[in-house]
């Protein structure tokens, strides 16, 4: 039976895609000899190890929203989920490299974004948590099937700089806002009404507005 291992060796930005996507690339090692492995259904969640880094007072300002007051973080700051994605990996016999493409989204209302965004520099704790299906042959043997073992699991600390670098390539001088349809409806209607040309224009005019009421 497969004894499989894994490891993340790098990560960069996928330039092309439809959506803002990060390519990791791992390796996987076959413990036990004798055996090619067909094809592995490959299924990972990917948590981040909030726990693991330290973090600034703008960080810890930004990350309130998550963890809450900063004397709160030694029972509030914890592990968060990023993602989960299912990878097959091809044919290889003792080992191989194969890659894995995470969709990224820059909606500010998701947790991983809050997270990714609040973070100025250094690195990111990542961890990949392993699971699915081993398909395999025996010296040749007829195909046989195993799981991947609940306690397969990978470290990698992602560059802050990769995620910015990648949300810049794909939102130049841009961020990301999602709002309730009746909302947008209004903001629509205000701008169409004073007649402003861009979104950027009619924020700014909110804004002017409400810190003028603000001064007085």
């Amino acid at each position: 039976m497969p004894d499989l291992d894994f490891e993340v060796e790098s990560a960069d930005v996928l330039p092309y895609a439809a959506v803002p996507t990060i390519l990791f690339r791992l390796g996987v090692q076959n413990a036990v000899g004798g055996e090619a492995i067909d094809s592995i259904s490959l299924r990972t969640q990917i948590r981040i190890a909030a726990t693991q880094r330290r973090y600034d007072q703008t960080e810890q300002e930004k990350l309130r929203e998550l963890f809450g007051e900063p004397h709160q973080w030694k029972d509030t700051l914890r592990s968060l989920l990023w993602t989960n994605t299912n990878t097959i990996v091809t044919r290889f016999s003792g080992g191989r490299v194969f890659e894995m493409p995470v969709a990224c989204t820059y909606d500010f209302d998701v947790v991983g974004t809050k997270y990714f965004a609040a973070l100025g520099d250094g690195e990111i704790p990542l961890e990949f948590l392993f699971s699915g299906t081993v398909f395999y042959r025996k010296d040749g043997g007829p195909l046989q099937v195993a799981q991947v073992s609940w306690e397969k699991e990978a470290k990698f600390r992602l560059p802050v700089r990769l995620w910015r670098e990648m949300m810049e390539h794909y939102f130049p001088n841009s961020a990301w806002l999602r709002l309730h349809k009746d909302t947008f409806d209004r903001l629509y209607d205000y701008r169409s009404r004073n007649a402003l040309l861009t979104w950027d224009r009619t924020l700014e005019s909110l804004l002017n507005t409400a810190e003028s009421e603000v001064e007085r």
